[in-house]
């Protein structure tokens, strides 16, 4: 890891959303309640996350083009059917729409807001225009730039995402060297962001916890850690605050 000093030398944050700004897997627990509340031996709320992400993965793998909208309504019927429980269409549905209800994590819209005032700021996210609007909406928080996997035609990790992300970019003037993605997820972003040699900053909100993402054989690098986004948010203060004192 690099220390917190290199900070200011970012100009843009791409960030993941859900798991890093929407607390994804509140919501998919709330939003798995029609078919987890008929298990009558229930699941521990971890078996639940990581046959979602089991089911998820596979899908977005097999799947590339498909809206995200419709890969949770699959997901819905396949855990229905691994699980030997009734599924309604209705229900698939509104775990289709649910991605808009998951709400934001605390501390993302203050931090993001700070984060603004020193970068600007991209979305690369797993999910359809759509959903991203309501999430966006639910953040309270313009984004310079939005790279959703319907604008890609596939899904994280997949390595299109991020040229996609880093050809957009470029057009805007922003070299590699100028971007720091910032995420949650070992297995969608810090991984492929290795493979494409970005830099990037860990948001281990999980605390080593498996949750909703697939485990990786082997821990991908990343140049910072933080348990928090506003603990970034502070590191990125205190980073500014000694660069422009060691300017005076």
């Amino acid at each position: 890891m690099i220390t917190p000093t290199r900070l200011p030398s970012f100009r843009i944050l791409s960030f993941d959303c859900y798991g890093t700004l929407i607390d994804w897997e509140t919501g998919i627990l709330a939003a798995l309640q029609p078919l987890t509340g008929q298990i009558g031996d229930p699941l521990t709320e971890q078996e639940i996350l990581e046959a979602f992400g089991r089911r998820e993965s596979e899908l977005e793998a097999a799947n590339p083009a498909t809206p995200y909208s419709t890969i949770l309504e699959q997901v819905f019927t396949r855990l229905a059917a691994e699980w030997g429980l009734d599924n309604g269409a209705a229900d698939a549905e509104a775990f289709g729409a649910s991605v808009g209800d998951w709400p934001a994590f605390p501390d993302s819209r203050e931090a993001l807001l700070f984060l603004k005032r020193h970068y600007s700021l991209a979305i690369l996210s797993n999910v359809d225009r759509a959903s991203f609007a309501r999430s966006q909406a639910r953040l309270g928080v313009d984004f310079d730039f939005v790279f959703t996997a319907e604008d890609v035609g596939s899904y994280k990790p997949s390595l299109r995402n991020f040229e996609y992300m880093l050809d957009k970019l470029a057009v805007a003037r922003f070299g590699k060297e100028d971007i720091l993605h910032t995420a949650q997820s070992l297995f969608h972003d810090h991984e492929p962001a290795n493979r494409m040699g970005l830099r990037s900053a860990w948001i281990n909100r999980q605390a080593g916890r498996p949750g909703a993402t697939p485990a990786l054989e082997s821990m991908p690098g990343f140049d910072f850690e933080f348990p928090t986004l506003s603990a970034m948010a502070s590191a990125v203060e205190l980073a500014f605050e000694d660069s422009a004192n060691l300017a005076v």
